[in-house]
């Protein structure tokens, strides 16, 4: 269902392999934590531009379709 949209990667990532990146998260599995045993901490990483622009494009096209 996601797919194309959120991303989770297993390498470790800093802010510039972000750069340019269409998805509009990309989970950090390294850094996404079980804390108390039943509360989840996920950290994502966005380029808030470049993903926001992708997710317009793809509202656009389903806009277009109907």
């Amino acid at each position: 269902r996601y797919q194309g949209i959120i991303q989770a990667s297993e390498e470790p990532l800093v802010s510039t392999d972000i750069i340019g990146n269409s998805y509009s998260a990309i989970v950090d599995l390294p850094m996404t934590k079980v804390v108390d045993g039943d509360l989840l901490k996920i950290t994502a990483w966005y380029d808030n531009e470049w993903g926001y622009s992708h997710r317009l494009a793809d509202l656009a096209v389903l806009f277009a379709k109907k």
